[in-house]
């Protein structure tokens, strides 16, 4: 597939523009995820009209697609190959694009077990704040020129330039999958998970709410058997629809009203006492908070995770004057500083979109 020069020059006169201006740049796809980060300000970059899978090796578990490039057509794509994204990225609606999904640097279920989206980015091209692309990476994890550049993007929420194009590492589809069902509190469930975790078992995924773990056996059909023999429990109804529904934070537990936290924390703390309705992913180490906005005290959560070596997240609702992520210490303040002017020095990409 040819290089789509036109809509990347019209890119380049509006960054351009902008910049002698001294006005900001909203970079947009399918805006699937507007609401996540602060308040952003300034003129859309509607980045849809640079989409298209550029190249795709099966062989070589590597896939290169352009930043508007829709989610469902990538993954279409790789189904038809019997292949898959394996940090398994959430939707939060039709109109997802690769783009998005790589500066918003969200995983989704199957992350414990298979690593996070940052590491499954092989390359990208960019356009900084001077109008200038710049590619980094490449397509085999054995070019590493630039590759950390690469993965700095993933989640760097479109502060750093615009993402033009992607490459990224695939998986094969596991064979057999399975889920199971276990009735247990909150403390025993994060010990068998912490438990397991040490063992040569299959789970790619696993969920506690309400007094129910979940669990997600996937690989061989014969490996995925015989764990399901030696951790017993109770199989899963329709187990495709409850991970999706995890996923895209259509499970009950997202319904209603309030206050989302997300709270990253080592998979061996314990549970963590704070006012609100928990649910645990990830194997311990991802927590979602839902707290009713009169009880969303920014800083006691972010004391309480802190406490325990991690930090917290304000993912949907509530007072973003408090500052979605968390604070950075002063030294890691001034090489986020130090990025960000020698990518965008006239600040014209998702001007405060971070911090």
């Amino acid at each position: 597939m040819e290089d789509n020069v036109p809509q990347i020059e019209r890119f380049r006169e509006q960054v351009l523009a902008a910049a002698s201006d001294g006005r900001a740049l909203r970079i947009r796809g399918g805006g699937s995820k507007d609401w996540y980060g602060q308040n952003t300000e300034g003129e859309i970059l509607d980045t849809r009209g640079h989409s298209g899978i550029v190249d795709y090796e099966p062989t070589e578990l590597v896939i290169t697609a352009r930043c508007g490039t829709p989610l469902a057509e990538i993954e279409a794509a790789l189904a038809e190959r019997n292949q898959m994204l394996a940090f398994e990225p959430p939707h939060f609606g039709t109109s997802a694009t690769i783009g998005g999904v790589v500066a918003s640097g969200l995983s989704g279920p199957r992350r414990a077990s298979s690593g996070a989206l940052r590491d499954f980015v092989l390359g990208a091209v960019l356009m900084d704040g001077k109008g200038e692309v710049l590619t980094f990476g490449g397509q085999v994890m054995k070019n590493v020129a630039g590759y950390d550049v690469s993965r700095l993007l993933a989640g760097s929420m479109g502060t750093l330039g615009l993402m033009l194009q992607h490459s990224i590492k695939v998986l094969p589809r596991a064979l057999c999958d399975t889920s199971l069902r276990f009735a247990m509190d909150e403390i025993e469930a994060l010990r068998r998970l912490n438990e397991w975790a040490g063992l040569p078992l299959p789970i790619s995924a696993s969920c506690w709410h309400a007094g129910v773990l979940s669990l997600r056996l996937s690989g061989a059909q014969a490996a995925v058997i015989a764990a399901a023999r030696t951790l017993g429990g109770e199989p899963v109804d329709d187990d495709r629809a409850f991970w999706a529904a995890l996923r895209e934070q259509r499970h009950a537990y997202f319904d209603g009203p309030g206050s989302l936290w997300r709270l990253s924390v080592p998979s061996t703390t314990g549970a963590i006492i704070l006012r609100g309705a928990q649910l645990i992913e990830w194997g311990g180490a991802q927590r979602w908070l839902k707290v009713d906005a009169d009880a969303a005290n920014a800083q006691n959560i972010r004391r309480a995770v802190t406490a325990v070596g991690g930090h917290a997240t304000l993912f949907r609702g509530g007072d973003k004057g408090v500052g979605v992520f968390q604070p950075l210490a002063p030294g890691v303040a001034r090489i986020h500083q130090r990025l960000k002017a020698a990518f965008d020095p006239s600040q014209v990409f998702n001007r405060g979109r971070m911090y």
